[in-house]
Formats: C-alpha cells, sequence, structure tokens
C-alpha cells in the first residue's frame, strides 16, 4: 500500500501550510499591545537595573546567590522557589477555570515574541496579501532584499533575546564588556546562542506550530473547561445561516443571519482555525477574530458581539456563574498562599545557620579527660547590609563551646563556614543530647537563627 501523498489538499501526512494573521485594530488589539510593552519592557530592562550597587535581579549561580532587588536568597531559600512554582500552578488552574486560555492569548512568552517577530516580517514584506504573493513568487533581487532584512531583524533580535536571558545569570554589564571584547567565555557563548535560537525557532519559524503540538497546556485545558467558564465563542444562533449581503440587503427575508461570511475573523487568527467551528483547542484566545467580527458588525450597522468572550451557558440561554465552587476554591487557595508567601518572606530571618556534625567520629576523647564532639558551623547574612553577630550554645549545662571566636563580622551576603568543637568532662553525660548554636545580634541581644544537632557521649 502507497503511504498517503504529502500534498496540502488533504491526507493524514498533509503538508503544513503556513499562516498569514491578518493585522488588526480593536479594543483587544490595544489590550495585547500593552501587555506585549509591559511584558518586553520587564524582561529588557530589569537586567539594567541597578539597586545598591549592584544588579537588581541577577541568579548568580557559581555563588549560589540569587538577587531579588533588597532580597538575597540562598540555596537553603529554595522551598520559596517551589512555593512560587505552586502559586504559578494554581494561578493557571483558576484564571483557565474563570476566563479560559487568558494566558496564552496575552502573557504567554510564545504569543508575546511571536508578535513582535511578525511584525518585523509585517515591516520588511507588507500586509497579509503582499506576504503571501511574496512567498508565491520566483526568486528575484526584490524578494531576495526583503526576505533578508527580515532575516536580519529576526537574528538581531532573537541574540539580543539569548543576550538579555544570559544576563539575568550573569552581571549584563560585565557581558556587555566582553562581548565587545570579543572575550565571551564558552558558557556564555553557548548560551546566549542556545536560547537566541529558541526564540528564532519558536517564534520566527514555528509560531503557532508550539501552541497546537508541543505546548501541553492546550491538551489538558478542556479538563479545567465547564459550561461557566469564558471561552471566545461564535453565537451561531445568532449567525446562521451565513451569506454575502449587501449592506442595506434586507437578509432578514432571505434568511440569513447576521454573519456575512467575510472570513476576516479566520484570516487575523494567529492559529488559522475557523472560531465559527466551535471552541477548539488551538484557539488561544487572543480575541483577535473579537476585534475583526465587530469591526464588520459596525459596517453592516450590526449590533457587536457575533462573536465574544462568553460562556456555554450564555450561548444556551442559561445564567452564568463566574462564583461557583471551583472557581472560589482555587481563588480562596491561590489568595491563601500568596499572602502565606509574603508574610513568610517577610519573617525570613537574615541570618541562616547550620551545624553539621563531623561524621568521621562519634565523639572523641582527650587525654586532658574530655569528651568532644566537632562540628561544621555555617552563617549566611540573608540581610542587605552588614551584621555583627555573637554565637552562644544552648544545651546542657555541663557542655561547653569550644571555638577561635565567638564573635563574627558577615557583610552583606556573605557566607562563613569554621569548625567548632562543644566538650564535656568525661562521665558528665551519657548518650545523645539536643543542642542549638544560636546566633544573636551584638548590638541588639536578639536571637536571629538557631542550628540544631546532638551531641554523642559514650
Amino acid at each position: 500500500m502507497n503511504a498517503p501523498s504529502g500534498d496540502v489538499g488533504g491526507g493524514l501526512y498533509a503538508a503544513q501550510q503556513k499562516v498569514y494573521p491578518r493585522e488588526v485594530t480593536g479594543r483587544f488589539r490595544t489590550l495585547r499591545t500593552a501587555a506585549i510593552f509591559a511584558l518586553l519592557g520587564l524582561f529588557y530592562l530589569v537586567p539594567w537595573t541597578q539597586w545598591s550597587a549592584r544588579q537588581a535581579v541577577l541568579f548568580d549561580l557559581p555563588a549560589r546567590r540569587f538577587y531579588i532587588f533588597s532580597l538575597t536568597f540562598f540555596p537553603q531559600d529554595f522551598f520559596f522557589l517551589t512555593w512560587l512554582l505552586i502559586i504559578a500552578a494554581l494561578s493557571l488552574f483558576f484564571f483557565t477555570a474563570v476566563a479560559g486560555r487568558l494566558w496564552c492569548g496575552f502573557a504567554c512568552p510564545q504569543t508575546v515574541w511571536t508578535e513582535v517577530f511578525v511584525w518585523m516580517e509585517r515591516l520588511t514584506e507588507g500586509n497579509r496579501s503582499q506576504r503571501m504573493k511574496l512567498d508565491k513568487a520566483p526568486w528575484s533581487p526584490r524578494k531576495l532584499g526583503r526576505k533578508s532584512a527580515k532575516q536580519v531583524l529576526w537574528v538581531g533580535f532573537a541574540m539580543l533575546t539569548g543576550f538579555t536571558f544570559v544576563g539575568f545569570f550573569s552581571p549584563i554589564r560585565e557581558l556587555m564588556t566582553s562581548a565587545f571584547a570579543l572575550s565571551l567565555g564558552p558558557w556564555e557563548t553557548f548560551w546566549i546562542l542556545f536560547y537566541g535560537f529558541a526564540a528564532y525557532g519558536n517564534a520566527g519559524y514555528l509560531r503557532e506550530q508550539v501552541c497546537k503540538y508541543m505546548c501541553p497546556y492546550a491538551r489538558f485545558q478542556s479538563a479545567m473547561f465547564d459550561k461557566q467558564t469564558l471561552i471566545i465563542s461564535y453565537d451561531t444562533a445568532r449567525g446562521e445561516p451565513r451569506g454575502a449581503r449587501g449592506r442595506d440587503s434586507d437578509y432578514k427575508a432571505k434568511g440569513l443571519g447576521d454573519c456575512i461570511d467575510c472570513t476576516l475573523c479566520v484570516q487575523v487568527c494567529p492559529t488559522g482555525i475557523d472560531i465559527r467551528k466551535g471552541l477548539q483547542y488551538e484557539c488561544i484566545a487572543c480575541a483577535a477574530c473579537i476585534d475583526a467580527c465587530n469591526d464588520v458588525m459596525t459596517k453592516m450597522s450590526y449590533p457587536k458581539g457575533l462573536i465574544r468572550y462568553s460562556t456555554q451557558a450564555a450561548l444556551e440561554g442559561k445564567p452564568t456563574r463566574i462564583l461557583r465552587p471551583r472557581s472560589v476554591v482555587y481563588g480562596i487557595l491561590l489568595l491563601g498562599l500568596m499572602v502565606g508567601f509574603v508574610v513568610a518572606v517577610a519573617a525570613r530571618s537574615p541570618i541562616g545557620i547550620e551545624v553539621l556534625r563531623d561524621r568521621n567520629a562519634l565523639y572523641r576523647e582527650t587525654g586532658e579527660g574530655w569528651v568532644e564532639n566537632v562540628y561544621t558551623v555555617r552563617v549566611v547574612n540573608k540581610d542587605a547590609g552588614p551584621r555583627r553577630l555573637l554565637l552562644t550554645l544552648e544545651g546542657p549545662k555541663e557542655l561547653s563551646l569550644e571555638a577561635e571566636t565567638t564573635e563574627l563580622q558577615l557583610e552583606a551576603g556573605e557566607v562563613k563556614g569554621f569548625p567548632v568543637r562543644i566538650r564535656m568532662r568525661a562521665g558528665a553525660l551519657r548518650g545523645g543530647h539536643e543542642i542549638e548554636l544560636e546566633a544573636k545580634s551584638l548590638e541588639t541581644g536578639k536571637k536571629l537563627a538557631r542550628g540544631e544537632s546532638r551531641f554523642i557521649a559514650p
């Protein structure tokens, strides 16, 4: 049996047809543009922002320090990242249950960067019809010039994206100096090229195919939808049967609905679907079809809203309930997690301390009649300024702390590790005993942190 042909007309292995989204204006287009400017502005400008003589947001992996404005996080604070990921996941569930794929249409990085790449394509190759004609035309100096100009813009923007992304992990001013001096390290070069290529490929070439075939969210979104979820909807009862007509014709007498079958809703769709066929997993809820249809309805002097944000319940003539068990539970959980996160970060101790027992020996006995346990103590200053600390021991009164010094001076973000001994007279205690090493402020005497361990005796 012969394999199905690869022609565009049909077949299991039909070739992918390029989508040429038409430019559209309207309320949702304005909102989407504002979101794009805000998100790209944050991405490209935040690494250049200074805070207390350092980069405001920097994830310094070699030093294992993560700076976010006045906050400094260390690997010990990893649970905050886990907390944030849980908040992000629950936010996705909440907003999807309430308003469908709102994230995909207005804030997803794939959507945001694709909009910029498509804008560059329009700038160099023209509007929708001009781009379609250009792609069908044979190669010529004009076509080569336009395609080359597009590639120059695409590659430049992709490299800027890769460079900025690496700038969140390596100080961006030093990175810029090294780039101009052609002295970038091998790993920095690799990641700039890697993320630049990812932006170029995903947003430049793959575009809607990422949303259709690569994004898992498109596949499991239906599990979070119900009849009360806001989705992009075509009002079939009002629009059908569709058909062309003159602006002043009595289309009702001809038995036609409000849809004039102009197909503009299809032409503006970035994923190339026909929303009139009902909800489809490829729809990213960008609302471009709403803007296009409302413009047509205005020109035809028909009411707006033939395509609109609505719910399946509303289209069936039933009441819409935004507040329902699912959205309420998601909302309460999300609010609780967000408040808890803010409180936890605000109440986070500026000092961290770890006490690690020597694993080579449970204890050792000295010739002077002492029993000792050896520990490695690591003290971290998470504060934005220097700290002077006093290290004290809390435990059975028979134990004493021996160290080179119990007074510590730590600069902002500094980590100090040093050995200490805890000892007692032989026979004073037996077995294991819980102990704590406390770090107190030398200025106020306030306890800032404590590290727990055990003292082992014969």
